[in-house]
């Protein structure tokens, strides 16, 4: 039987990071993914030849010097992937109601631009966004932190942080901006959470908003390029991805203190590992572990633990050019003209089927964020609205091809998005050539999340910070990394992948994170093609003369 040091559970973004760090420091390590392709929320997928990434719509900090370009640096695989940047004037598109605001990259231009729109509120705008700067800072003050005069110092260097950290967004943004309209354009990224303005943690919406404030990022190749670029280094440091293989139960031994020896497949067959990392949300986690192991503390924790939002996700084909739609690779938010708070109450409490439109839609076209895969015919675009676990399961559907009830919601579903695209996209809507659905049960099947999440662990106060779960388990060489332990989003779990390996290596995150002079990304400008490389081009040259060829030969056989 082989031994391992390190197995890592679930190979999404955070468990592949860690997998990366110990293998790298030259542990034998293997991963274990369930679905039949690794990356978790990162993976990608195809559709009639069409690629999609469905939890990766964009990614902040990847300029030079910031958090994420320094992750991918630091873990060595810098030179292994291409980014594009969004509309730098707009990456964010607001439309609420008959509103159009957008949302420019960098905080000055933001400043600038809103306090254009709204004058009476230039000394609040620039006040607040001053502040989500600054509580941002301090908030990656704190793990950098060590030695006796940081320890003196750590009080007056987070006195923001200490002043309006317990406070909620709405709270907080309420003693600075009063134009509703404006607040709503400032908190339109709580979608990137999934919580109100009344639930979410301001510190936590602000370290949010900081990492978008340079604008937002496009991987080429999608999702799967980062994830490519994780498992190719892993592989060359003779690790090894198990996929289409799902963990039984997780291996125990002693009878007070707990120590992990190893994993139980579903086929019955073991491995064992000094040091078992779960990338798996905490509850799919400790019903590895089996709850009668775990203390009485820990199971309250679990049983008290929620879940953010779950949702659909539209993965559609047009056979257009989009821009005459006037979209571009800048994100759209569609959300009416109403309290925040009561748009994300209607998400979550009215029946997924009542109404004929969905009010509220994230909508971007991933092959304006990537240029390279336009095929020169069809664009593909992703529509995602939040919904309620429990209203979708009330259903009593289940993911079945043969299940009528299952496919005659997600048609009903369907409608409901052409209807809304009838009216705020209409001439998208005449040219949609394919639609497909994912729903919370398609998330439970490939992601193996609780209840469909999309975020891990709800991001309220409470589950934030000193309250989330940490790297370290009660169980011995038990770890922890992912969306649910030290932040979501992509870069949030790499980084908890980081820390993770860290915590195994007795090591700092910066000890993992040697940031070598030879590694850099390579960023483009989705919007401006003047300055792509010449092997870009040629990419696409010779994509769209096999996409012509293609279609070509359907005319033919048609005639």
């Amino acid at each position: 039987m082989v031994i391992f040091d390190s197995i890592i559970i679930g190979s999404g973004a955070g468990g592949l990071a860690a997998a990366l760090c110990l293998a790298r420091a030259g542990q034998k390590v293997a991963v274990i993914e369930q679905h039949y392709v690794p990356g978790g929320w990162c993976h990608s997928f195809y559709i009639d030849g069409h690629r999609f990434s469905p939890g990766v719509h964009y990614i902040g900090g990847l300029d030079k010097g910031q958090s994420t370009n320094v992750l991918y640096q630091g873990l060595g695989i810098a030179n292994e992937l291409v980014f594009f940047r969004m509309n730098k004037d707009a990456y964010e598109h607001c439309w609420i109601g008959e509103e159009r605001i957008d949302i420019p990259a960098g905080i000055d231009n933001l400043i600038q631009s809103l306090s254009t729109h709204f004058p009476d509120e230039k000394k609040g705008i620039k006040k607040y966004l001053g502040l989500v700067k600054k509580i941002s800072k301090e908030l990656f003050l704190i793990p950098a932190m060590k030695g006796f005069w940081d320890n003196l110092t750590i009080v007056y260097r987070t006195r923001h942080l200490g002043k309006y950290g317990l406070f909620s967004l709405k709270r907080v943004i309420g003693w600075y901006i009063k134009n509703p309209l404006l607040k709503k354009v400032l908190n339109i990224q709580c979608g990137d959470h999934g919580l109100p303005p009344s639930k979410a943690s301001f510190p936590l919406h602000c370290a949010l908003m900081d990492h978008y404030f340079n604008g937002g990022f496009y991987p080429m190749g999608g999702g799967a390029a980062i994830v490519k670029a994780m498992t190719n280094a892993i592989k060359n440091y003779k690790g090894y991805i198990y996929t289409g293989q799902a963990v039984k139960k997780i291996l125990l031994t002693g009878n007070k203190r707990k120590k992990v020896t190893g994993v139980e497949l579903q086929n019955g067959e073991k491995m064992l590992a000094k040091n078992i990392i779960s990338n798996a949300d905490p509850s799919i986690t400790y019903n590895l572990i089996g709850h009668e192991n775990v203390s009485a503390k820990l199971q309250k924790k679990l049983s008290n633990t929620r879940y953010s939002l779950t949702s659909l996700i539209f993965f559609i084909t047009v056979n257009m050019d989009v821009h005459e739609a006037g979209m571009d690779s800048g994100n759209i938010w569609y959300m009416p003209q109403k309290d925040m708070d009561e748009i994300y109450k209607d998400l979550t409490k009215i029946s997924i089927l009542e109404k004929d439109e969905f009010e509220s839609l994230f909508i971007s076209c991933s092959s304006l964020k990537d240029p390279l895969s336009y095929n020169g015919y069809e664009h593909t675009i992703e529509a995602v609205t939040f919904i309620d676990y429990d209203s979708f399961k009330a259903f009593n559907a289940e993911r079945n091809s043969s299940d009528n009830k299952y496919l005659a919601i997600k048609n009903r579903l369907i409608e409901k998005l052409l209807n809304s695209f009838k009216r705020i996209l209409p001439t998208v809507h005449r040219h949609i050539v394919n639609i497909e659905l994912g729903t919370p049960i398609t998330n439970e099947y490939y992601i193996n999340s609780t209840k469909g999440n999309v975020y891990g662990t709800e991001k309220g106060f409470w589950q934030t910070g000193p309250f989330s779960f940490t790297n370290k388990s009660e169980i011995e060489n038990l770890y922890m990394c992912g969306s649910s332990i030290m932040s979501h989003g992509v870069a949030g779990a790499s980084y908890s992948g980081v820390r993770a390996a860290a915590k195994v290596l007795g090591c700092t995150e910066n000890d993992l994170l040697q940031t070598g002079e030879t590694q850099e990304i390579r960023i483009y400008d989705a919007e401006d093609d003047t300055l792509w490389p010449d092997w870009m081009h040629k990419k696409i040259s010779e994509k769209k003369k096999r996409t012509e060829s293609k279609f070509s030969n359907v005319i033919d056989t048609r005639e």
